[in-house]
């Protein structure tokens, strides 16, 4: 049956994190794996008298078809944010899509061809990797460091790659939860000025920041090379699937024709809901409280850390997101380990799906985002005693 696929499917990966939310759904196991948002923060009521007055705005209007840009209140809502950030981004320069994941792929249709080179982070965010993979690309990793991406390495790349695209996420990175830092920003850019390398700065996770500075964006120090990409998942729900593309205007021209191609228009009802839940309440508050929680939680998850790891093991400490990295030591497979821990009842997402073409690693996603600090510690808890049973098999 493989002959009546395209080749362009037949390398793509399956996402592993979602098999693994399957095992995950059993409520007596303590999940470490999702990326999801808490529910515990999705604004139901007033997402509810949003929709109220979304029917008494539009009446019958609001099941027609939309424009393919979007909401055009929804995307002066989102240039009026990037500009309090000090990001002049015109409302015509921003468009709508299906989730930020749309925004990738629109972008690999729009810009990659066979065989052109993509730069990624390593380990990067899988739901990049399957949609350039679409594209059949030759993917670059270049390493990240506790500071940001290998500059030196990069430059290597940049140099004789010629890559067509670099896809990041600079801030609270999925998977790894570090931060670019102003220093590392300023050299990438300074690698990629001149080149004719697209930058995608992808930032679903820019608003939850729980401590330290807000970093520049690459649209202020790289403004001709940079698209940016934002959604609404992680801070208001990610169920109506509303994210967004902001980007130069001649990138844009051809992004709508693509999302012409794809589905026509994002949904008109759930663009409104949104827009309406934005214009009649306040976002920052409730955009504060899940920073807030996030920060505990983030912070319950690195003390239990240190009281159950056994030494060896090392994580990164972030400073907003929803993850954090560890890696294990003496090279023990963190697939072996997930065989460990899914018998003790708690599940993470191994590492190897993040790389490309690489397997084995010793190193594994942890997600603090949707479990309690007294539940973080009783998981973690028995984690570090699957790590010291595998360690003791390992001799």
């Amino acid at each position: 049956m493989d002959s009546i696929f395209s080749d362009r499917i037949s390398d793509v990966p399956r996402s592993f994190i979602r098999e693994i939310l399957k095992v995950a759904i059993d409520p007596s196991i303590i999940s470490f794996a999702g990326g999801l948002p808490n529910r515990a923060f999705f604004p139901a009521e007033e997402i509810e008298r949003a929709t109220t007055r979304v029917f008494r705005e539009y009446g019958r209007d609001i099941f027609q078809y939309g424009n393919s840009e979007g909401h055009l209140g929804l995307r002066e809502y989102i240039s009026e944010r990037y500009r309090q950030k000090n990001l002049d981004i015109p409302v015509d320069n921003i468009l709508i899509t299906s989730g930020s994941q749309q925004g990738l792929d629109m972008l690999g249709k729009v810009l990659v061809n066979d065989g052109d080179g993509v730069v990624m982070e390593e380990p990067g965010y899988l739901g990049a990797i399957q949609a350039f993979s679409i594209y059949q690309p030759t993917f670059y990793s270049v390493p990240l460091n506790e500071d940001g991406i290998d500059t030196d390495k990069l430059a290597e790349v940049v140099k004789t790659g010629k890559p067509r695209l670099m896809y990041t996420v600079p801030n609270f990175q999925n998977p790894s939860g570090i931060s670019y830092s102003d220093a590392n920003r300023l050299k990438v850019a300074e690698i990629l000025r001149g080149t004719k390398t697209i930058f995608i700065e992808d930032d679903p996770y820019g608003e939850l920041r729980f401590t330290g500075e807000r970093k520049r964006s690459f649209k202020e120090i790289l403004p001709d090379n940079t698209v940016l990409l934002g959604s609404f998942s992680k801070t208001v729900v990610p169920g109506f699937r509303i994210g967004w593309v902001a980007a130069p205007a001649q990138i844009m021209e051809k992004l709508i024709i693509a999302k012409q191609a794809t589905d026509l228009h994002t949904s008109h009802f759930t663009q409104s809901i949104i827009y309406w839940y934005l214009k009649e309440n306040d976002v920052n508050a409730h955009i504060s409280l899940i920073r807030q929680v996030y920060g505990k939680q983030c912070q319950a998850m690195l003390d239990s850390i240190g009281r159950h790891f056994p030494a060896g093991v090392t994580n990164t400490r972030p400073e907003g997101g929803m993850f954090l990295w560890a890696g294990l030591p003496g090279n023990l497979s963190a697939l072996e380990l997930f065989d460990l821990a899914v018998k003790d009842r708690v599940v993470f997402v191994p590492g190897d799906p993040f790389y490309i073409n690489k397997t084995g690693t010793s190193t594994m996603r942890l997600n603090f985002s949707c479990v309690d600090e007294k539940t973080i510690d009783i998981g973690i808890e028995r984690l570090g005693k699957a790590i010291l049973t595998l360690l003791e098999k390992a001799g």
